[in-house]
């Protein structure tokens, strides 16, 4: 149809080919509606274009009812649930439509990822398991910001750990099992709370050790007939 063929709208006039004004003010009352964030359909009335345009006035506003629902549903999932998986559904349509719903769910996955992956290694450590670190990739791209320095600082909680576990571990097993005195544990990568751990384990160690080896040296001079000898109470001869 050529430019001089379009319809004419006239004011408040019917005739065979034309379109009257009112029938179009209700469509532009949605049209302003919708603009201000109200996406309530137009009824359905009417004829020939008039009709196609109020069908293909609600269809834009099915789908935009349909993507406000869908996030207000994750939301709530979210937020009141703590659901981490849920995403939105696809949405009618293609092009933007469906580019829209992509990119908010490429989001959520973005930031609900790294945070699953935290929450695994916690719930990991709480069962003893010191195995288990934070991926700092998603697929073959580099976390950055703000996720990274979250999985850092679990790598790092497990990693410091790890280690006083291990040095703690291997001084009790030296003193334990082998009957080796005089172990300490390295504080060395050791930082914080995690140090002033270790030392005070390794000032306990040394105490014990201490007096031990005094009880040891005591229990020899008696042997010897040496009664002279005393423990000393703190460990220090």
């Amino acid at each position: 149809m050529s430019e001089n063929s379009a319809t004419p709208v006239v004011e408040d006039r019917h005739e065979d080919g034309q379109i009257r004004a009112s029938d179009l003010r209700p469509l532009l009352a949605a049209m302003t509606a919708a603009r201000d964030g109200d996406f309530t359909k137009v009824p359905e009335s009417g004829h020939g274009m008039v009709a196609e345009l109020t069908a293909v006035h609600n269809q834009i506003m099915d789908r935009s009812v349909h993507f406000t629902v869908e996030v207000q549903r994750v939301r709530r999932e979210l937020v009141r649930h703590g659901r981490l998986d849920e995403r939105l559904s696809a949405s009618p349509g293609q092009g933007l439509w469906t580019s829209r719903v992509n990119d908010v769910n490429q989001l959520l996955d973005a930031l609900v990822a790294p945070a699953a992956n935290a929450t695994r290694v916690l719930d990991a450590v709480a069962g003893g398991d010191l195995t288990q670190r934070v991926d700092l990739h998603d697929g073959t791209r580099q976390l950055r910001g703000d996720l990274r320095r979250l999985g850092r600082a679990v790598n790092k909680m497990v990693d410091q750990l790890s280690l006083f576990t291990g040095e703690v571990t291997r001084v009790a097993r030296e003193v334990g099992t082998e009957g080796r005195l005089g172990g300490r544990a390295k504080v060395q990568g050791l930082s914080g709370s995690w140090r002033d751990v270790t030392e005070a384990v390794n000032t306990m160690a040394s105490r014990l050790t201490a007096q031990v080896r005094d009880i040891a040296a005591v229990t020899t001079a008696v042997a010897r007939g040496d009664l002279t000898r005393t423990v000393t109470g703190g460990g220090d001869r």
